[in-house]
C-alpha cells in the first residue's frame, strides 16, 4: 500500500459559505479507501458523499485543518462507516482544550477593544457549532500516528489557521486552503495553546513559504477553485494582493483599537463572524508592518522575492498612520 503514484480522485461539493464549493478528495490503497477534508456540514454534502463515495469502503478521514467547510462531516462519517478520523495536531489540542480556547479567544477581543456583548456573540457562535460543527468523538492526530504503509507525508503550514496541514506523495499534494488561485487566504484570529498567546499567523506564514515552495514540482490539489497556476505565481498573487490591501489600510492602521478601526472602516458590517474575520485580517497586516523584513527575507531565500519586489517597495514606501 502507497499513495505514491497514483493521483487522488477529486470531489467538488457546494457550501452556503463566501469561498464557494470545496473539493475533497479519495485515494485507493489497496482494498482501503481514504477520504481527505469532508465538506461543509450540510444536508447536501452528506447526500453527496453518500451518493458519491462507497462509504461501506471508507477507512480512514483525513483533514487538512478543521474550518467548517473542510471538516464539517467528519462526526456524521466516523459513525456512518467507523471510519478512522485523522486531525491536525493544533487541531486536536482545540478539542482538548475547547472551554479554556473560548476564555482566552474572549480575552484577546477584549484586549482589542470590543465589548461584552460581541465577545458573547463570538462564543455562542463557537459553541453552537454555527463555526465549529460537532468534532468526532474520536480520533488520531495525522502528524504522528498516520499509518507510514500508505506512503502519505504530513507537511504543517500555518498561516491560515494554525493547524493547516499539506498531504503529499511522489507526484501530488493536497493543499486545503495553503494555495488557492486568485483567493487571498483569510488568517484567522486565534489563541496558541501551548503559550496562551495570540497565535501569530503573520510569523507562521513567513515560516510556511519553504514549505510551499517546496511542492514546486507536485502536482498541487487545491481545496477551492479548479486548479492553481503554479506554486511560485500563487505565492506571488496572494503576497501581491495582501500588500495592495496593506498600502490601501495603511493611513488608518494604528489609530486607535481595532474595534474602533473596525467601526470606522466597515460601519454596515455586523455579522459577528464578518467582523471576526477582518479582525483577523487587520491584525495579519499590522504584524507585517511591524515586521516587514520577515516575509522579505523567506521570499528572497526562496528565490521568489522578484515577482513582488516592486510591490513590496511601494507598500513599504506608502504614506503611514500619523
Amino acid at each position: 500500500m502507497d499513495g505514491g503514484g497514483v493521483t487522488p480522485t477529486r470531489h467538488t461539493i457546494d457550501t452556503p459559505y463566501p469561498v464557494g464549493p470545496v473539493h475533497c478528495y479519495t485515494l485507493d490503497l489497496d482494498d482501503e479507501l481514504v477520504l481527505f477534508d469532508t465538506g461543509p456540514p450540510t444536508e447536501a454534502a452528506r447526500n453527496y458523499l453518500a451518493r458519491a463515495i462507497d462509504l461501506t469502503r471508507l477507512k480512514h478521514v483525513l483533514i487538512t485543518h478543521c474550518h467548517i467547510d473542510h471538516y464539517g462531516q467528519a462526526a456524521w462519517l466516523q459513525e456512518q462507516t467507523g471510519a478512522t478520523i485523522y486531525l491536525p495536531h493544533r487541531d486536536s489540542l482545540k478539542i482538548e482544550h475547547h472551554q479554556q480556547r473560548l476564555t482566552w479567544i474572549g480575552a484577546l477581543l477584549a484586549e482589542l477593544g470590543f465589548d461584552r456583548g460581541f465577545r458573547e456573540q463570538i462564543r455562542d457562535a463557537m459553541a453552537s457549532g454555527s463555526m465549529l460543527p460537532e468534532f468526532p468523538a474520536r480520533y488520531q492526530v495525522a502528524e504522528t500516528e498516520l499509518p507510514g504503509r500508505f506512503g502519505i507525508e504530513t507537511l504543517a503550514c500555518p498561516g491560515h489557521s494554525q493547524s493547516d496541514l499539506i498531504y503529499c506523495a511522489d507526484g501530488w499534494a493536497i493543499t486545503g486552503d495553503t494555495l488557492l488561485r486568485g483567493i487571498c487566504q483569510t488568517p484567522l484570529l486565534d489563541v496558541d495553546l501551548a503559550s496562551g498567546e495570540r497565535f501569530h499567523n503573520y510569523r507562521a506564514y513567513c515560516r510556511s513559504i519553504f514549505t510551499l515552495a517546496s511542492l514546486i514540482d507536485k502536482n498541487i490539489l487545491p481545496g477551492h477553485r479548479e486548479y492553481i497556476d503554479g506554486v511560485v505565481p500563487t505565492i506571488s498573487c496572494y503576497i501581491d494582493k495582501t500588500l495592495r490591501r496593506v498600502r490601501s489600510l495603511k493611513p488608518y492602521l494604528g489609530k486607535g483599537t481595532i474595534a474602533e478601526l473596525i467601526s470606522t472602516l466597515f460601519p454596515d458590517m455586523t455579522h459577528p463572524f464578518h467582523v471576526y474575520i477582518k479582525v483577523s485580517e487587520l491584525l495579519f497586516m499590522i504584524d507585517f508592518l511591524k515586521e516587514p523584513e520577515l516575509l522579505r527575507d523567506s521570499l528572497q531565500a526562496m528565490d521568489i522575492y522578484e515577482p513582488v519586489a516592486r510591490a513590496f517597495g511601494e507598500t513599504m514606501d506608502a504614506e503611514p498612520s500619523s
